[in-house]
């Protein structure tokens, strides 16, 4: 008989909770995402998806409960090693947050110098990314001079700069047109084949069906383990 080794979990949640003085975002969430995995995090407006994502690369800190990422006890590690941690993710906001007076090549190189790559390679580099998102004609143009859609992918170029285990993305395709939105997740699909994580925050129902992907649904800030929503495949 053929044994299939189950893929190790690169996130665990246990009992998490996060509290805004007397406002609690996330309830005792407890979950794992393996590594590789493709999973969308939904719900409304509200439910804690973009906290549970910030929560991860410390973006902000649990109230209670532990939460591992590859293999990094997130409750116990250093002040120091938190900028480790965060070079473990590639990071897309909804809001892209480019740097407006630098060109798209700065946006890039910035990451690409940050992670240690040597200065001769640099240029080599973000040409590189930029011809993989479809960018490397607009590489001395300013951000407000974009497209959104053409912002977002010079955000996902900038996300992968690092080659990050994990690629978290906050509402990433809800401010685009449909071929837009479409360009930036066949990107996202492209990095999850290259091994990467990703995690996609989105309320956008009919995303995940035409998506494909394991989906983890927040009510009021507790995963609602009741409630169904079929994801197509890809």
């Amino acid at each position: 008989m053929e044994v299939f080794e189950k893929p190790s979990a690169i996130i665990q949640m246990f009992h998490v909770s996060k509290r805004y003085s007397a406002k609690a975002a996330l309830v005792d969430i407890s979950l794992e995402v393996a590594d590789n995995e493709f999973v969308f995090v939904s719900g409304p407006s509200g439910a804690g998806k973009t906290t549970l994502l910030r929560l991860l690369y410390m973006g902000e800190t649990a109230t209670t409960g532990q939460i591992v990422v590859d293999g990094l006890n997130l409750s116990r590690i250093a002040r120091r090693r938190v900028p480790f941690l965060r070079r473990k993710f590639g990071i897309i906001f909804q809001d892209y947050r480019l740097i407006p007076s630098r060109s798209v090549f700065d946006n890039i190189a910035l990451v690409v110098e940050a992670v240690g790559t040597k200065r001769q390679l640099i240029r080599k580099t973000v040409m590189s990314l930029l011809r993989t998102v479809g960018m490397e004609e607009r590489w001395r143009a300013l951000p407000l001079s974009l497209s959104g859609g053409e912002q977002q992918r010079v955000a996902v170029a900038r996300a992968i700069a690092g080659d990050p285990k994990i690629i978290v993305a906050d509402e990433p395709t809800s401010s685009l047109d449909h071929d837009s939105a479409e360009i930036i997740l066949n990107l996202l699909k492209q990095y999850h084949q290259r091994g990467a994580t990703v995690m996609i925050a989105t309320h956008d129902t009919e995303l995940i069906r035409s998506t494909g992907g394991r989906v983890i649904l927040l009510k009021e800030g507790r995963v609602d383990a009741a409630a169904h929503l079929p994801a197509g495949t890809s």
